[in-house]
């Protein structure tokens, strides 16, 4: 829960390749105070059963900057082993995009709910509610 001096994140992945949540998909956060100021590694998660991320580690005070990493690879390589019908068959790898990052900008009191739509070639993000 966010205060006047702090901002809060929440995130969901849904796979738009089959249509569902993304479940056991590794995220990890890291903040600044500063558009220069170094990242700092707050911690992470994994995503449930209905692709939300609820556990997510409070920001600290000062953060203008957000960033999430999403491990992807081992995702969909756990997909692709599971011999998804809706995935292509002929794949080097279990993602084009083994991780996917996403930076942000964030201002205290205010909560940023940030989805991922994902498939094995693409993905696309966009500040929720």
């Amino acid at each position: 829960m966010s205060t006047d001096t702090t901002a809060s994140v929440s995130t969901h992945i849904l796979d738009t390749s089959i249509g569902r949540p993304a479940e056991g998909v590794a995220i990890s956060l890291a903040a600044r105070a500063g558009f220069d100021a170094d990242w700092v590694a707050l911690g992470g998660s994994a995503t449930d059963a209905d692709g939300r991320c609820k556990d997510l580690p409070a920001l600290p005070e000062g953060t203008t900057h957000v960033r999430l990493d999403f491990e992807t690879e081992a995702y969909f390589s756990k997909k692709q082993a599971e011999n998804q019908q809706d995935a292509p068959a002929n794949r080097d790898s279990g993602a084009f995009f083994p991780e996917v990052a996403i930076t942000f900008a964030v201002k205290p009191g205010e909560h940023y709910h940030v989805p991922l739509l994902l498939n094995p070639f693409g993905y696309s993000v966009y500040r929720g509610s």
